[in-house]
């Protein structure tokens, strides 16, 4: 239970939270639209002087003037009052002329509706009061009882006295009836009517879902849009959804400004309801604007109402002024005091400063110095270290070769005994062809040079175990030296076995190896052209393969 109530206020703050946002960049669109405002005006200027040029052409006949002229009127009848009358004066004498009755009859129902819409009530009658119905075309009829039903319905909402109130609202019922059973029901004028009963009798929902069909039938920018929008918004006013309220007000006031309508109430109570919320500063914007169209509009009652609720704006945006004024009076002397202390700081952080940049200069100085020693030391550190590690590198080089070194003499000398007496033996048995014979062989010297190489190759790799695989790897890849099976070592191997102990002349590795130097120089240069690295830095390469310096 607990988490469904969680759940449920979590829920409707979600929707308060996008119905604020919804409203917040609607208000920022209709802050656009006011901007663009002379845009609109604009567009709607060109249109009637496109009309007007065409009603000045000298050609034309006086029936099409009344079609141009009737069209002015509807271009001027929610834009600008004085000329709409003008229009409309001009269509009653040019309908006299041409004893047209039908657009004479037309033209005073249009006089008497623009009449009742700017407070003009008893024009209005006497205007409708001096048709005499039995004349007028049935076309006409339906606009001649929606015009009574304005007028009556004007006059019950501002009526002050009980019994003209009644009259006025039996009048409106008879006049409201009366037009309902004449109105094809799929009408907007006919919705717009049982839209307005279902509000009376407080069915605001039912009366939303009546606007839903009228809204689908019109576009922003159509009076007709602007209207549906305005008595939506009545509807979610009535019910308390204020968010709603706001946000068909709003809109209703962006398709007035697209559409260039000055006669308009929406942003007059959408400035209203701001004021109300405490956002004085839209509220004034919007009331000025909305002042400025009854203005230019020339509707006397708008300005009046306007100018009421203007001059409480108005009062409410000065006495805000005024205190933001004194606050910042206030915040100045405030900020000033502020900012001598912080002058005042800042001169002695700046004294601060040049002492500690002194004191770090002169710290710097002793660092640079330290740096300088400690760099000096790390590298007699690290020749140190170098010289250690290659001189740990001779001495097990010396270790393996001693060791190796006593073991071959021991064998030499155990060979020789037995060279001695096999030559004693013989010379005491005077067997002088068999002496003569060994002396001949070279195969003593060729077991000794192969014993050499055999002894040399098993103990360079005791030392240096991956030497093969060092060397190959800075060679080409299809360049590698591989052994033979059973080899240890070859010429080329050896050669740079010795450089790699040390011996880089060419003439002592021959010597060693029982070659010509002609032949070592070719071995080296052959191996050198098949580097993978520089060839000249080659044998430097060679020198540090198994190094511990590496």
């Amino acid at each position: 239970m607990r988490r469904s109530i969680l759940l449920l206020l979590f829920t409707i703050l979600n929707i308060s939270l996008y119905g604020e946002t919804n409203i917040d960049s609607l208000l920022i669109q209709l802050d656009k639209s006011i901007l663009e405002k002379p845009k609109h005006d604009t567009s709607k200027e060109s249109r009637l002087k496109e009309l007007k040029q065409i009603l000045s052409e000298p050609n034309t006949t006086g029936a099409h003037k009344l079609f141009i002229q009737t069209k002015l009127i509807k271009e001027y009848e929610a834009y600008q009052f004085d000329s709409v009358i003008s229009y409309i004066h001009k269509n009653l004498e040019l309908s006299l002329a041409l004893r047209n009755t039908n657009t004479l009859y037309k033209t005073k129902l249009y006089l008497a509706k623009i009449l009742a819409n700017t407070g003009r009530y008893k024009e209005s009658l006497d205007i409708l009061n001096g048709i005499d119905r039995k004349k007028i075309d049935q076309e006409l009829i339906q606009e001649y009882f929606a015009n009574y039903m304005l007028v009556y319905a004007e006059l019950k909402s501002y009526s002050k006295i009980d019994l003209n109130l009644f009259a006025y609202h039996d009048l409106f019922n008879f006049y409201r009836d009366s037009l309902l059973a004449i109105t094809p029901p799929e009408s907007d004028e006919y919705l717009s009517i049982i839209e307005r009963q279902l509000r009376e009798k407080h069915k605001e929902k039912q009366s939303i879902a009546i606007n839903s069909k009228r809204l689908a039938r019109t576009h922003l920018g159509e009076r007709n849009y602007s209207i549906a929008c305005y008595e939506r918004a009545i509807a979610y006013e009535a019910m308390g959804n204020f968010a709603m309220e706001k946000k068909f007000l709003i809109l209703s006031s962006i398709s007035d400004i697209k559409g260039s309508i000055k006669d308009n109430a929406s942003l007059t109570k959408l400035a209203m309801v701001l004021f109300k919320e405490g956002e004085i500063e839209r509220a004034y914007k919007y009331i000025n604007n909305s002042f400025n169209d009854a203005d230019f509009f020339n509707s006397k009652m708008r300005l009046i109402n306007i100018s009421n609720i203007l001059s409480v704006i108005n009062t409410s945006f000065q006495n805000r002024n005024n205190i933001q004024k004194s606050r910042l009076r206030t915040s100045l002397i405030i900020i000033s005091i502020l900012f001598f202390v912080l002058l005042l700081s800042f001169l002695l952080i700046i004294k601060q400063i040049n002492k500690i940049k002194y004191a770090r200069n002169k710290l710097q100085n002793i660092n640079q110095q330290l740096e300088g020693l400690n760099s000096n030391l790390q590298m007699a550190n690290t020749q140190l270290s170098d010289l250690n590690n290659e001189l740990y590198e001779t001495n097990h080089v010396k270790e393996e070769y001693i060791g190796n070194f006593l073991s071959i003499c021991s064998d030499y000398i155990d060979k020789l005994e037995n060279y001695r007496k096999i030559i004693h033996k013989n010379v005491l048995q005077k067997k002088y062809a068999d002496l003569l014979e060994l002396s001949k062989s070279k195969q003593i010297l060729e077991d000794e040079i192969r014993a050499f190489y055999d002894n040399f190759d098993h103990t360079f790799l005791h030392i240096y175990p991956a030497f093969v695989e060092e060397l190959n790897a800075l060679l080409l890849p299809n360049e590698i030296i591989v052994l033979k099976k059973d080899e240890v070592l070859n010429t080329e191997l050896r050669i740079f076995a010795l450089i790699r102990l040390g011996i880089t002349d060419s003439s002592a590795i021959a010597r060693l190896l029982r070659y010509s130097v002609n032949t070592i120089y070719n071995y080296r240069v052959k191996i050198k052209n098949k580097a993978a690295v520089d060839r000249e830095k080659f044998e430097d390469h060679v020198k540090k393969i198994g190094s511990f310096s590496k």
